[in-house]
């Protein structure tokens, strides 16, 4: 039996998006009835977690909506962030995020995507890998050493893992937001990183101090990261050179 894609990509977005927001709904409605403070704050994270949800299903096949649900998630996640103390992703979402939502929503336009039809995507040039990924590394050291100077809870550490974990999904961010707004199919390197390290970062922040909305946040992230991966199996194809331009 020949692989239905299209078929395959429906059943998939269609599970992505009902497994989180059950998941979501059942773990705030636990939650706020246990929680004595942070109710709103709780049902706000909620919110935006099933938006952050939509926006990356749509980016993952494709679909320009993705920046229309992005503006709702990264508003949302940059004061999650700012709370908890996560200074470095609360500035990033703020000042970075929320303004390239409508970057990326005129870009795609420009390549000719539309609500219906999915960008044309491209691929890295060798060069290209090469100066991204200097930039990865050259921000990331640059960034730890700023942030880890504010870092008080591990003055003493050689390193501060809390930070690392802090610096390390920025930097994915700045990147993996740069080349999306640009239909570079390896965006989806630096969303994989995004994920996983950002689900390690609210597991250390649960950890700590126990509020209810890093729990949240750690089911979004464990969902982004399922559907980064079939994001990067898709734009595999979306970026080959018969398809791309």
């Amino acid at each position: 039996m020949a692989f239905n894609e299209k078929k395959f990509n429906k059943i998939f977005n269609v599970c992505i998006l009902a497994g989180m927001t059950i998941m979501t709904v059942l773990l705030t409605a636990f939650k706020l009835v246990s929680a004595d403070t942070g109710r709103l704050l709780l049902l706000i994270s909620a919110f935006g977690s099933i938006m952050g949800v939509c926006s990356t299903v749509a980016s993952a096949n494709g679909k320009i909506w993705t920046f229309f649900f992005g503006f709702f998630d990264v508003s949302i996640y940059a004061v999650a962030c700012f709370i908890g103390a996560k200074y470095g992703n609360a500035i990033l979402h703020a000042v970075y995020f929320v303004p390239m939502q409508f970057i990326g929503w005129y870009q795609w336009n420009k390549r000719g995507n539309s609500e219906e039809n999915q960008v044309k995507a491209r691929r890295f040039s060798r060069s290209q890998w090469l100066f991204y990924s200097l930039i990865f590394l050259v921000g990331s050291i640059i960034s730890y050493f700023i942030l880890a100077r504010f870092d008080r809870e591990s003055a003493d550490a050689f390193i501060k893992w809390a930070v690392v974990l802090d610096v390390v999904p920025m930097m994915c961010n700045i990147l993996g937001q740069l080349l999306m707004s640009m239909a570079y199919m390896e965006q989806w390197v630096f969303w994989i990183g995004v994920n996983i390290f950002s689900i390690l970062m609210w597991i250390t922040t649960y950890s700590k101090t126990q509020d209810s909305y890093a729990l949240i946040y750690v089911v979004k992230y464990s969902f982004y990261l399922i559907n980064s991966l079939n994001g990067l199996r898709i734009w595999l194809n979306l970026s080959r050179p018969e398809t791309a331009k």
